[in-house]
């Protein structure tokens, strides 16, 4: 199969299209099942050389606790305008309830947030450090777990919590990071009753090819490499064939593969795939979460209608907007649709 290049679309119509699709957004309904990740930031100013060890010594400065793995999904969408109905699972702790608050101040539902005493809030504290007038590096970063996935009571919780928020969606999106929240079995289970048939969107980690009744999904392609045992190394009939497989296998009606600065392929059961080279500069501030606003804002986009190559097209948009901004971020409506007008601006000129 021939590539088939698609640069940033020339053409205004397709443009408006675009635009068109976005502002469609408020009227899409969205269910995310997924893992609920806390992102902490930690800050320090560099003073000196500890005496203890060859380390430095860092004078706290800040501490932010952001929406991570599937609840930045969740943020996302709510940022797009869409309206976002979370299923997840938190601990009883110090980051469950700031991701819970943090969605209240954005006005997300909150009731299909199982809020568990045994769990521990996935917890990714990421230590950084610079000086007053500098850049912020990351350092180090520590991960907290919990010990073992959710029981069956909150796993049962999840399943119903989905099948009720399900019959008043346009599409489910599955967004699994390998905590237990959102799994293959999880999903079966929830589509066994009272389920409405809706699209279903997957972001896995590390077992996407174990899951059923996938409508689309959105890996990256170290993700695709894993799942499918080979190299691809940059060669395009590579990528192609590895796409074809995983439509065929998963029986998907689209794929996205996203290849960091090198963009994106939409793959489609009925047209060749298209080649979206990167938006804005490849020259990256933080690629933290880049992949949960690509999946936001692909579904977004399919759920108000788009093809698979126009919500790729836009989840490239979103992709490259937010790559720019330190730490884990969304991108809103209003950044999108200016993302478009400015480019209809530079092909009129």
């Amino acid at each position: 199969m021939r590539e088939f290049h698609l640069s940033m679309t020339k053409d205004p119509s397709e443009i408006e299209r675009l635009r068109k699709i976005v502002g469609d957004f408020p009227k899409v309904t969205v269910t995310v099942l997924g893992d609920m990740v806390a992102d902490e930031f930690v800050f320090g100013e560099i003073s000196r050389v500890s005496r203890e060890a060859p380390v430095l010594i860092l004078k706290h400065r800040d501490r932010t606790i952001l929406p991570g793995g599937g609840a930045n999904a969740v943020y996302n969408l709510a940022d797009l305008g869409v309206n976002v109905l979370p299923v997840g699972i938190v601990g009883d702790d110090e980051p469950g309830r700031l991701l819970l608050k943090r969605f209240r101040q954005k006005r997300i539902p909150t009731s299909g947030i199982i809020r568990d005493k045994t769990y521990t809030t996935v917890t990714k504290t990421r230590i950084l450090a610079g000086m007053t007038h500098s850049g912020r590096q990351q350092v180090v970063r520590v991960d907290r777990e919990p010990e073992s996935e959710p029981g069956q009571q909150a796993s049962r919780e999840l399943i119903i919590a989905a099948q009720q928020y399900g019959q008043a969606s346009d599409v489910l999106l599955v967004s699994d990071y390998g905590y237990g929240a959102a799994t293959p079995e999880i999903l079966n289970s929830i589509r066994r009753k009272n389920w409405n048939g809706i699209p279903v969107i997957l972001d896995s980690r590390n077992r996407m090819l174990e899951y059923l009744g996938i409508t689309a999904a959105t890996p990256n392609e170290s993700e695709v490499e894993e799942a499918l045992r080979i190299r691809i190394d940059n060669d395009w009939s590579r990528l192609v064939g590895a796409g074809e497989r995983i439509i065929k296998s998963m029986k998907l009606q689209s794929l996205v593969i996203t290849r960091g600065r090198h963009g994106m392929v939409a793959f489609s059961r009925r047209q060749k795939p298209v080649d979206i080279p990167i938006f804005g500069s490849d020259e990256v501030a933080d690629v933290t979460g880049a992949g949960d606003t690509v999946i936001a804002t692909f579904t977004a986009a399919l759920a108000a209608g788009a093809d698979a190559p126009a919500a790729a097209q836009l989840a490239n948009y979103a992709g490259g907007i937010v790559v720019m901004k330190r730490g884990t971020a969304t991108v809103s409506q209003e950044e999108l649709l200016d993302a478009l007008e400015s480019r209809s601006a530079a092909k009129l000129n």
